[in-house]
């Protein structure tokens, strides 16, 4: 699906609508692509008031929908192994079941779940992004 920000209300709904049971969701995208603004309008759909910001150099932010319950936002950029990860409590967030949004995933494939949501972002002009979602259960 191509998208230009006028258009990522709708973006946001349709990924919502794929989350079903995916607790886990990874964004995936080239620096500045709109990974956190995608991420923004998502929680502002979930609820969230707090103004939502990339956790570059927190690595994590925690925020709250309205139901109180808690949305994890990670950003590991910065993460160079995966001890780094380890030693921050990763699993304990991943395994809460409750909604954690990844951004540079790929720093960490080692300790994601079994099953995730795979968020693909990618310029394709200024004003324009190409955006892809999968399923993956590696249980199957």
């Amino acid at each position: 699906m191509i998208y230009s920000l006028d258009q990522i209300n709708k973006v946001a709904r349709k990924i919502i609508n794929a989350l079903e049971d995916h607790k886990i969701i990874c964004i995936n995208g080239d620096m500045g692509v709109g990974k956190t603004t995608l991420i923004k309008k998502i929680g502002e759909f979930l609820g969230v008031s707090d103004e939502i910001h990339s956790p570059t150099f927190s690595i994590v932010n925690e925020y709250h929908c309205n139901d109180d319950n808690p949305i994890y936002h990670f950003d590991f950029y910065r993460i160079t192994n995966v001890l780094e990860a380890v030693n921050l409590g990763i699993e304990d967030y991943f395994y809460s079941n409750h909604l954690c949004f990844i951004e540079w995933s790929e720093n960490i494939t080692a300790l994601l779940p079994e099953k995730y949501l795979n968020i693909n972002i990618k310029l394709t002009s200024e004003s324009q992004r190409e955006i892809s979602f999968e399923s993956y259960d590696r249980r199957k």
